[in-house]
Formats: C-alpha cells, structure tokens, sequence
C-alpha cells in the first residue's frame, strides 16, 4: 500500500493505493494535477496513463471511500456518496465497469464541496 493525499479546495484527504500497476503508475506521477468533473458523489478526473490494464476485477458497484481507475477514458475516479445510479442503500455505482485501486482513509464526505471543473492535486502523503 501506498499513501496518498488528495487536495481540494474542501480539504485534505488522505487516502491508501493498492500495489496495482496502475497505482504504481499514478504513485510514481506525484504531485498531480487534476481537473474534477462531479457525478453526484462521484468525482472523475481525466489522468491518461502508462500501465497495464486487468480485464478482470472491473466493478461497477463500489463503497463510499473507494477510488478506481476508469480505463475507457483514462480517468480517476473518488466516490464519496450516493451517484445517480446508486439504489436504496445509497451505495456508489459508477456508469462504467472500473478498476478498485485504493481507499480514502478517514471521513471523504467533504469531498461533496469540491465543485465540478475545480484544482485537485495528489501529493505524497504528509
């Protein structure tokens, strides 16, 4: 695992990566930045990389806390609450099959403040 913080203009976040390829790719990129684009509590962020990309484990259905790497687009992606395609348990599902990479570690609800088309930056942990 791998530590991550992930900054908004609602706050600090920190977060774990899995030993994946793909958190590797994006660990070894630090400091990040990023633009947010907001899907009710989704967050995706346009981050083309370089790393190999399983066939299996794509999940469409995740937690509150998860962050995935979406392939299609090459994007990041923060659920953090209830998205548009989310059911009566309030779960996050995300429109597309995803990649699980990692796991904010504390309370990630303040996220919901970020704002669509807003700076987010991945550092290191502190």
């Amino acid at each position: 695992m791998s530590g991550l913080s992930v900054r908004t203009r609602s706050g600090v976040f920190p977060a774990e990566l899995d030993d994946s390829d793909i958190s590797n790719a994006i660990w070894l990129s630090l400091p990040l930045e990023l633009t947010s684009n907001m899907l009710g509590g989704m967050i995706y962020c346009e981050c083309p990389l370089s790393a190999v990309m399983p066939k299996e484990g794509r999940v469409t259905e995740l937690e509150v806390g998860d962050i995935a790497y979406w392939p299609g687009p090459g994007a990041l992606c923060f659920f953090f609450g209830p998205t548009p395609l989310s059911g009566e348990d309030g779960k996050p599902v995300s429109p597309y099959p995803v990649i699980r990479i990692g796991m904010f570690t504390g309370d990630c609800s303040e996220l919901d403040g970020t704002g669509d088309r807003q700076r987010i930056v991945l550092l290191p942990p502190y």
